[in-house]
């Protein structure tokens, strides 16, 4: 890089300015920038540009419509740009040719500014790599539905190396909302109703990702998944205990253990203070006391809706300055509030330059550590490296992001997230003659897709693009996995049409099969145009249209029906809970979801995936979690019967598992020791299989009122047929915490419950504790996993 400016040097390195030599730490390189910078240079870096975004419908972000205002990047460029937004995730492009354009731009955005600096370009990856011809993964309810946090850190990996090859820098994922209300459109973006579970899946793919150099970015910050009602962007009324205990510890386990570099404000506000505006929260408690460094970014438009949402702010200034106060450093996805208006009101002394700074050193400080402000920084991306530029129609198809690879982790995931939720025998199918294969699910081959893959995010916008990934139907892997089979497919009714005029077509078809299987659920979509995704919020846990009408009549049919769901959030079954022959639950697996499907149809792979979210029993018992209280539970005081079909952690397997021989170091330990539990776990069937042995605390008496059982830990044992395995399980008292009565995370002398469970709802072995002395107080350093071990040592 050539800087226009007056270059500050050092004795060893005359020709490079002080904020572009690498011999000297960070704060003083960015130091240095800054006194350097006019103020629309400095603001220049606190904002992003979607370049080619629509602004004509919302079709990716709320209010699209309202907020996409045209940019004019020949007048912006001379001071500078902090983002591009999504340069590969805005419209179908030839990765090869996404990475040249990319390129072009990021070449365009350093000769065009005095300090040649570089865009950060940030992409989403809530799924996969959300650009076109990329590997479509699972969703995040299937990585919960795994269990497997090993897994889940290899396929970030996976996603951000392919972001990196192509010169992304930053990926708007995990979501660690915890599921609080299944009617909520977006349960699917989530990882599921558990903390835990949410905070060690999700911490395992910030670690993926960040190991591949791209940014993770955490979101929505804080509270924007206990919303009333399950609205989107509704208000939030959760008490200071509830988003301490069950909403706030994803992301104390993401940043620490995980070391993400970037955390996303929730759209939402709690009891009338919105996240964006929300001081306590985005600079006292995560900078301040979790010691987070890195950036702040906003939701996209988050900050405009100060104005047009919230009503906390008069104008466009206004909204700028509360955010940067409160702690926000980048506007999202283009320049609305912090162009002209922040400069205009900087510089009238409405807002201090000091709050331009400090959100500045940020961003700067990142940029640094990425590389991008080094004299040897080039725009061309590792998959270009030593392609020829100037010659696109040679590039393009030379970059793979669906590698054979991909797709194989792709199958893995998907075939660890099926979840078998009953069987009277009937799975795995013993070569069956005739299939009857019914359901609007049945042959749709973005059945698999969650709204945040490229496809249903931005791919519908544009019809006559091919989808640019390979998507099996569950007809066409049927097909395949019983070739001898006999398949006969129909529709019956679409996904939320109410269609019934082919459900005597589907009975009769049933009626002359050997089974049925009924492959029901979702359509990804946003804000309305789906079933399930942002935006796509239901008043009803029911099963959309008329899919409970077709799925009765095939009960009535009197031919085995296997349910099978490819959904986005958990439905209640009505009669299908008992009358099923079977019942298996796949949230969006993905690309390589059907064959998956069908493995477990099959028996080719035995089901090892356990429930990440409650699947409820009635319709209209929502908000509902297994993370209740006892007055959440059903009681004699209420004729509603909020009980779960399948609790959270269910799932069934084609073996058997037998627990045993527990035995317990010792049945006291202090506030701030630990205990050590050991067991035996056999598998006692004929085959092959993986148990998930989960660990939940139970706190008979305490202070304040506590879930009746909440996960501390888990892990994941394969087994062969007859084979036995003793572990052993270290629990810290550290996670018997929760908020006391004044506010401070504590440790409470007195008996204890740790259950060794298959799921919530089936505990296998119980060891009664107690735990001894005063009052223990931790914090976000505190212990947050029981730690599970093979034993060695202890015999019981």
């Amino acid at each position: 890089m050539t800087p226009n400016v007056a270059v500050e040097t050092t004795p060893e390195t005359p020709q490079i300015p002080l904020w572009n030599d690498p011999a000297h730490d960070i704060d003083t390189r960015v130091s240095a920038l800054i006194e350097a910078m006019t103020l629309d240079e400095k603001i220049a870096q606190l904002y992003g540009v979607w370049v080619g975004a629509s602004a004509e419908g919302g079709e990716v972000a709320p209010h699209q419509h309202d907020m996409d205002d045209a940019v004019d990047l020949d007048a912006l460029l001379p001071a500078g740009l902090g983002q591009l937004t999504r340069p590969f995730g805005t419209a179908p492009v030839d990765p090869a040719l996404g990475a040249l354009s990319l390129m072009r731009t990021q070449a365009r955005i350093t000769a065009a500014n005095r300090f040649g600096i570089p865009a950060v370009a940030h992409e989403e990856c809530l799924a996969g790599f959300a650009t076109w011809q990329a590997t479509a993964y699972p969703v995040p309810l299937s990585w919960g539905a795994s269990f497997d946090p090993g897994l889940i850190r290899e396929m970030a990996a996976a996603i951000g190396r392919d972001m990196r090859a192509v010169g992304v820098h930053q990926g708007l994922a995990p979501v660690l909302d915890v599921v609080r209300d299944a009617r909520w459109g977006r349960v699917e973006e989530t990882i599921g109703e558990d903390p835990y579970l949410v905070g060690t899946i999700g911490t395992a793919y910030v670690q993926g990702l960040e190991s591949a150099g791209i940014i993770a970015t955490l979101k929505h910050f804080v509270g924007y998944s206990a919303s009333r009602a399950g609205r989107n962007l509704a208000p939030v009324s959760a008490g200071p205990r509830e988003r301490a205990d069950v909403l706030l510890p994803p992301f104390e386990m993401a940043l620490r253990e995980g070391g993400a570099r970037s955390v996303m404000h929730a759209y939402t506000d709690t009891d009338g203070l919105p996240s964006v505006a929300d001081e306590a929260l985005l600079t006292e408690l995560l900078r301040d006391t979790w010691g987070f460094e890195g950036t702040v970014v906003a939701d996209y438009f988050g900050i405009a809706f100060l104005k047009i949402l919230h009503g906390l702010a008069g104008d466009w200034a206004d909204a700028a300055g509360t955010a940067l106060r409160a702690g926000v450093d980048v506007e999202l996805p283009t320049v609305k509030t912090f162009g002209a208006p922040l400069t205009e009101a900087v510089r009238a002394g409405r807002v201090p330059e000091a709050l331009i700074d400090r959100a500045l050193r940020r961003v700067l400080a990142q940029k640094a550590r990425l590389g991008l402000l080094d004299p040897d920084w080039s725009p061309v991306p590792p998959a270009l490296a030593g392609a020829d530029p100037g010659d696109p129609d040679a590039l393009r198809g030379t970059v793979d992001l669906d590698s054979p690879a991909n797709r194989e982790l792709a199958r893995t995931v998907a075939e660890e997230a099926v979840v078998l939720l009953s069987n009277d025998g009937v799975l795995p199918l013993a070569a069956p003659r005739r299939i009857a294969l019914v359901g609007p699910n049945a042959e749709e081959a973005t059945a698999v897709l969650g709204c945040y893959s490229f496809p249903q995010h931005v791919g519908v916008h544009h019809p006559d693009q091919p989808v640019g990934i390979e998507l099996p139907t569950l007809r066409e892997s049927l097909a395949r996995e019983f070739p001898g089979a006999d398949l006969t497919v129909v529709r019956g009714t679409g996904v939320d049409d109410g269609d019934t005029s082919a459900l005597a077509d589907a009975v009769a078809a049933a009626r002359d099969a050997d089974v049925v299987v009924a492959v029901l659920g979702d359509r990804a979509g946003l804000f309305g145009r789906g079933t399930s995704g942002e935006g796509c919020d239901v008043e009803s846990l029911a099963l959309p249209g008329a899919q409970q009408q077709l799925l009765d009549a095939l009960l009535d049919s009197g031919t085995p029906v296997v349910t099978v769901l490819l959904a986005g959030r958990p439905y209640a079954l009505g009669r299908a809970v008992e009358e099923s022959a079977a019942v298996v639950q796949s949230f969006f697996p993905g690309a390589e979801g059907t064959p998956a499907l069908a493995g477990v149809l099959s028996g080719r792979i035995n089901p090892s995936g356990r429930l990440p979210v409650s699947v409820p029993r009635g319709s209209g018992t929502q908000p509902s979690t297994y993370l209740g209280a006892r007055l959440a539970q059903a009681s004699e005081v209420s004729n509603v019967d909020p009980t779960a079909a399948f609790p959270f952690g269910h799932g069934l397997s084609y073996t058997r598992f037998t627990w045993s021989d527990l035995a317990v170091d010792a049945d006291t330990a202090g506030t701030d020791g630990e205990v050590t539990l050991a067991f035996t776990v056999r598998n006692a069937g004929e085959r092959p299989g993986t148990e998930v042995v989960q660990l939940y605390l139970h706190d008979p008496v305490a202070s304040v009122v506590q879930p009746v059982q909440r996960l501390v830990g888990f892990t994941r044992v394969s087994l062969r047929a007859g084979e036995s395995r003793r572990l052993r399980v270290t629990v810290p008292a550290d996670v018997a915490s929760f908020t006391g009565r004044d506010g401070r995370r504590v440790v409470e002398p007195g008996e204890l419950e740790l259950r060794l469970s298959a799921s919530s709802g089936d505990t296998r072995l119980t060891a009664r504790v107690t735990l001894d002395g005063p009052e223990h107080h931790v914090d976000h350093t505190r212990r947050f996993h029981a730690l599970f071990e093979e034993d060695t040592a202890m015999t019981a």
